[in-house]
Order: C-alpha cells, then structure tokens, then sequence
C-alpha cells in the first residue's frame, strides 16, 4: 500500500461504557501501530441501550439499541468506523452499513460470579441470579429450578455493583469482559461451553464501517482474524435462520482449526423446560463454507421444533 493511500485521520465511534471504551482504545492502538502517522480519534457515545436499563432489552427493541446512534454518527460522517462487542450487533445489517472486521476472540465462555459462592451448584434454593440473557436465563431454569432468575441489566461495573449490594447472590457474565478490564478475578467459574453454549459472537470485536467506503475496509483488513471470521460466519447464520435476537434464548459456539470447523448449537423455550440441540464439524476453507455449516445446523434445529421458540426476522434496528 503506497503512503497516498495510507490513512491520515479515522474517528471511532464508540459506546461509553468502560468497556465500550477499552474495546475502541484497544482498535485505536492497533490502527496507530499499522499506520503511525494517522490521527485516530474516538467520538464516545451514549445509545438507547445505555439508556433504558429498567426493561429486558427483549421488551424495548433488541440488540440494534447499541449500535443505531453510532450508525448515525457514520452516516453523518462524524466518525469513520463503530467499534462493537459483535454478539451486540444485529444478523442482519441495515442498507448501506457492512461488518468489515473481525478480531481475534477473547474467551467466549459464561462467567459465574459470586463473592460468597464458587459455583452455581453450591447455590441454596431461592438464591437470586442475576442475568441479561435469555439464553442463559432459559439453561439456568432447566438445569436448577430451585434458584430464582432475575433480569440484570447496565454495564459491568452496574451489574457488579448490583452483585455487591447483596441485591444478588450470583450473577452469570461473559467472561470477555471482564477479562478485557482486569477483572479476571471477580470470576468464581468458568461455565463449560458443552452446557452453557456461548451466544453467537460472544468474545469478538466486530468493527463496521459505511459500505461505500472501500478504503477503511482495506486500511482495516490486517486486524481481521481468520479463525474467529469463519467461527462467528456459522454462528451468526445459524442466528440469522432461527431469526435470533434477544427474544430467542439461541446459542452457538464454533471453533476453526487446520480448515476443520466444529460447531454446536441450541434454541430453548423461555422456562427451559424444552431444548434443541445441534452440532457438526465440516472442512471450512471460506466464509462461504462456515455459513454452511451454520445453515446445517440451523436446519437441524428447525427439524427438531426450534420453530416453536423462534420469531420472524426483523432488522432489530
């Protein structure tokens, strides 16, 4: 790439939440490590998603309330490229907007968290969990229906903060996060991804830009990462067949090695009382080839009766 075409200024558009933050600083220093004499500036926001915290984002419009205003900071050309937690991003990208990067994957695994109890099992009856996710809400209700699961939403250090109040015994997170901000040892378990299948995405970075805009797609290609591009393409098409947003309690999980790709999956009813379970390996050598798989999967899964736990897709936006 000849220095002409090098870029000389990029602004990130970003959530404010401390890990919304960390997650843009992290892109930031990256893109000041490939080209040196850029200015690459974040524009910190706050979107619908932030704001509403007393609903289940299932009740108040889906995952497309973390990602709108930073789509309108683009379009508006106030910022170049949003910087995203990818399972937060909806299946289906609205006109005119393409996910153009997918970094390396931090650990996707569940995290139960609890400052008196190591795991979920030693948990007495009536115990309050607190939990963002229907996914894992419905697995939680299946395997212990003696605790009481309740909606938890605001970022990390609310959620934690909630945990520290003693409004919770236990609260189930994604490990990545705390894990991107230090807090690695607030985490009493990791969850087994055999049962506590991660939802699609879970632990990668996904950085959109406008589809016009070739160039930060070129300037952007060197971050992508190959294993987890391909893992979350199977993951997010099976989320795409089974209309997945945060009404749906889905999950999927896939790994890429030595162009073998493994992938499991499972869509629950709310209470969890019923559970379809999928998975598959295939040769994967292309995106093409990891939506596939997903679609497989996907199928699968509708053969079984996910139907009946599933919705229509819309754009969640």
């Amino acid at each position: 790439m000849s220095s002409s075409n090098l870029p000389t200024r990029l602004v990130i558009a970003s959530r404010e939440s401390r890990l919304a933050m960390w997650q843009a600083e992290y892109v930031r220093d990256c893109l000041k490590k490939l080209y040196p004499e850029c200015d690459v500036q974040i524009l910190g926001m706050t979107t619908r998603g932030d704001q509403i915290l007393d609903k289940a984002l299932s009740k108040v419009g889906g995952k497309g309330l973390f990602v709108k205003e930073l789509e309108t900071a683009m379009a508006e050309g106030r910022a170049d490229l949003a910087v995203h937690s990818l399972k937060d991003v909806p299946m289906v990208m609205p006109e005119g907007f393409e996910l153009a990067c997918v970094m390396a994957r931090e650990d996707a695994r569940d995290a139960f968290v609890s400052n008196n109890f190591k795991s979920l099992e030693e948990l007495p009856p009536g115990s309050i969990v607190g939990t963002s996710s229907l996914r894992r809400e419905s697995i939680l209700k299946s395997r212990f229906p003696h605790l009481i699961i309740e909606p938890l939403r605001g970022n990390l250090d609310t959620r934690l903060g909630k945990l520290d109040s003693g409004s919770y015994q236990a609260i189930i997170l994604a490990a990545a996060g705390l894990k991107r901000l230090g807090m690695a040892n607030r985490i009493a378990a990791f969850l087994p991804l055999e049962v506590y299948t991660p939802a699609p995405s879970q632990g990668a970075l996904g950085i959109e830009t406008l589809s016009n805009h070739p160039n930060i797609k070129e300037w952007l290609k060197p971050l992508n990462d190959l294993p987890t591009l391909f893992a979350v393409s199977g993951e997010r098409m099976v989320s795409r067949q089974l209309g997945g947003s945060c009404e749906v309690p889905l999950a999927a999980y896939a790994t890429w090695e030595n162009q073998q790709m493994e992938m499991r999956s499972f869509v629950a009813s709310g209470d969890g009382k019923t559970i379809c379970k999928a998975q598959g390996h295939a040769a994967v050598n292309s995106v093409a080839d990891a939506e596939a798989l997903g679609l497989i999967l996907a199928n699968d899964l509708l053969a079984q009766g996910a139907v009946k736990f599933t919705k229509p897709l819309s754009n969640e936006n």
